[in-house]
């Protein structure tokens, strides 16, 4: 008689068949010879339980949560009991369909995607721009690790480290120092926006550089900062995403000091996102909790810009003395140029004008080529990475990969 398990259930009124001991795929299918079977194993009986009990272990078993010997009771009762097999069946088909274990981490993109659901819905009346986007994501997704946080936390050590132009370099603080210097720097932001308050989290004397900045801040705060950094620096962060929302299109090219260079608001906002991404993973590191990178598209965005600064950065160092030198090529003509081929997540391709910031990367006047996965360029630009060590791939002149190397390193800064 077929059981709903198979050919193998008993007649109806035979007694039930205790099933044998399983082998191993190993031996090809082939039972082990009588005596290989262990005394205890063939001579063990199911547990006598009652129908009732044996149905309400059947979710259990089918999660493989029951003992060995109720495991057992419940398929020598499966093989008799078409009812219960049947809903055994359903049971283990259900949870073939509960999800796999996965990372307490949230999708970086699932904010934005939800916001993006919600105002396909109901538009916002005034929406964020699409160029601050990066900074609005990454700041809500520092808040949201800043908010696990434990007291004793905010004072754990945390090494900040950047390119000098010349070697590596590094400077101790805690996750509220972290958190103070954020504040600081986008107080750039907010006194080009007219809402620096000169003094507090990102005031400062106008004009000051990122470093000025911070250490007006720590200074302010003491040795060392307290976790009471959060709320100021999510204020002002709520104030200018609100500010550049309302202020309307034109403000995208509001221009941005950091002392030695300006930059456009859209790209000082891209800028702050790339530097609370960078420090939110040194701050993950610190706490020993996973941290992911940006989504793609904002990834790339923020790759383009470190692309769009590296021939102004490799004029700069050279003048220092710091890279070879240039052939002339005259604004707005093609000059010699470095294929920059970005891999992964946030990828494409740049072009990179070697010769001066006013002449034009053309693959016509391609001499050399770097290829490099996304989220590794990114860290040799936070100064994370030695240049020596970042390069997945090279081809073409050595002297000029070199150069855009470490001119990407020296974009890094406290």
């Amino acid at each position: 008689m077929t059981g709903p398990f198979g050919d193998d259930a008993p007649e109806t009124g035979g007694a039930p068949r205790i099933p044998g001991p399983r082998w191993a795929a190993d031996d090809h299918g082939v039972p082990p010879p009588p005596e290989e079977i262990p005394v205890a194993q063939a001579a063990a009986e199911p547990l006598v339980l009652s129908h009732s009990v044996l149905q309400s272990l059947l979710g259990a078993w089918a999660l493989a949560a029951c003992s060995a010997e109720e495991t057992l009771a419940v398929e020598d009762h499966l093989t008799g009991c078409a009812p219960c097999a049947e809903e055994a069946l359903r049971l283990r088909d259900a949870v073939g369909l509960l999800h796999h274990e996965r990372a307490l981490d949230l999708d970086p993109l699932l904010r934005s995607r939800v916001l993006e659901n919600c105002l396909g819905r109901r538009p916002a009346a005034i929406p964020v721009p699409d160029w601050a986007g990066p900074y609005d994501a990454e700041t809500a997704r520092l808040d949201a690790l800043l908010r696990d946080l434990g007291e004793g936390e905010w004072h754990a050590p945390v090494r900040l480290r950047w390119f000098d132009g010349l070697k590596p370099a590094g400077r101790d603080t805690t996750v509220a120092g972290v958190i103070g210097h954020l504040a600081a720097v986008d107080g750039l932001v907010a006194s080009a926006l007219g809402l620096d308050r000169g003094s507090g989290h990102g005031g400062g004397t106008p004009g000051a550089t990122p470093l000025e900045r911070t250490e007006a801040v720590w200074a302010a705060d003491g040795p060392p900062p307290t976790p009471a950094v959060r709320e100021p620096w999510r204020d002002q962060v709520h104030t200018l995403v609100r500010t550049v929302s309302f202020a309307g299109p034109g403000a995208s090219e509001l221009p941005v000091s950091y002392g030695a260079f300006t930059l456009p608001l859209r790209d000082a906002l891209l800028d702050r996102a790339f530097e609370c991404w960078v420090h939110a993973e040194d701050i993950a590191h610190a706490v020993d909790f996973p941290y992911e990178p940006p989504g793609g598209p904002h990834l790339h965005g923020m790759i383009d810009l470190a692309a769009r600064m590296l021939p102004a950065a490799l004029a700069e160092r050279r003048r220092a003395g710091l890279a070879a030198p240039g052939e002339l090529a005259a604004a707005g003509a093609p000059g010699r140029t470095l294929h920059l081929e970005i891999e992964g997540r946030g990828g494409g391709n740049w072009y990179i004008a070697l010769d001066s910031p006013g002449a034009v990367g053309s693959p016509d006047r391609k001499i050399a080529q770097v290829a490099l996965d996304g989220v590794e360029f990114c860290r040799l630009v936070a100064g994370h990475v030695e240049p020596e060590e970042a390069a997945a791939g090279q081809d073409g002149d050595r002297g000029a990969i070199r150069d855009v190397l470490l001119a990407a390193a020296s974009l890094s800064r406290l």
